[in-house]
């Protein structure tokens, strides 16, 4: 049985380097706070809180305090009550997505109304909402798209989750474009985003079987094991080796595996290493 992993499997720049920016803080800063998860994956998350960062749901006055931003970005509301309570604020946004924002407001300030396609209440698109002064619009799919709003806008901008599917955000842009007749699309899917999932079109292709691994919280692995799935039945999402079993892989000569981009390598290296003993 033959085992091919993806080139783009793994880690994005984005992720690394807010892992990279915790460790550092770490280094220089006492009581390190975060509201939520550096990134969504759990094993990274704990090893997080082990290092010494504090998970919490509120932010409160205190001295020394250090907030750390996830990796998916926040509200400006958070980064001034932060401020107003005395933190010093470590930013690990991804710059991908900090460059989103920067789209939003500046479209805003043109007065288009913004129009978001992603995952409701994602980490990214609260964030990316929190940049601006009026409502957004939010489109998770295509069944979802509230016309009897789009119907009244005279002039839009859309941006995408930096993690979204291609090729349904184009089928969505297509119907907006009907409705709207004047509207900015701006492609903020992120490289390795496509990088990902181009090369997921191909592999189930050439495997019999493919295996996904990443949390159950990761937008972009579970983007990947929907297209994966549609190209090939035996496709198969895991959060580690403990997820996988042996029958799956009864008559199997080829096995294609990729991870999210917040799955580390070690995990996916435990998998492998696993899939090799059933061998």
């Amino acid at each position: 049985m033959k085992i091919n992993v993806a080139k783009s499997a793994g880690f994005c720049f984005g992720v690394k380097r807010a892992i990279d920016i915790a460790y550092k803080t770490l280094q220089t800063e006492n009581k390190i706070y975060m509201l939520g998860d550096i990134v969504h994956n759990e094993d990274i998350a704990n090893q997080m809180l082990r290092a010494g960062i504090i998970k919490i749901k509120h932010l409160v006055r205190g001295r020394d305090k250090t907030l750390l931003i996830q990796a998916h970005g926040t509200s400006k509301k958070i980064f001034e009550k932060a401020h107003s309570l005395g933190y010093i604020v470590v930013d690990a946004t991804c710059p991908m997505v900090k460059e989103i924002h920067k789209i939003v407001v500046e479209m805003e300030r043109q007065g288009r109304k913004i129009i978001i396609i992603g995952d409701n209440k994602h980490q990214e698109v609260s964030g990316i909402i929190g940049q601006l002064n009026h409502k957004a619009i939010v489109i998770d799919s295509i069944k979802h798209i509230p016309f009897k709003k789009i119907k009244i806008i005279k002039k839009a901008a859309v941006v995408v989750q930096s993690t979204q599917n291609l090729e349904r955000t184009l089928l969505i842009v297509d119907i907006l474009k009907q409705y709207i007749r004047d509207l900015k699309f701006f492609n903020t899917i992120c490289r390795p985003t496509r990088t990902k999932q181009q090369e997921i079109k191909v592999m189930p292709l050439e495997n019999d079987l493919m295996i996904i691994i990443g949390s159950k919280t990761s937008a972009n692995t579970k983007r990947l094991y929907e297209i994966c799935k549609s190209f090939n039945r035996r496709t198969y999402w895991v959060r580690s080796k403990d997820n996988v079993e042996p029958k799956w892989f009864r008559n199997v000569k080829t096995v294609g595996i990729t991870a999210g981009a917040s799955t580390p390598d070690y995990t996916t290296q435990e998998v492998i290493e696993y899939i090799r003993k059933l061998n």
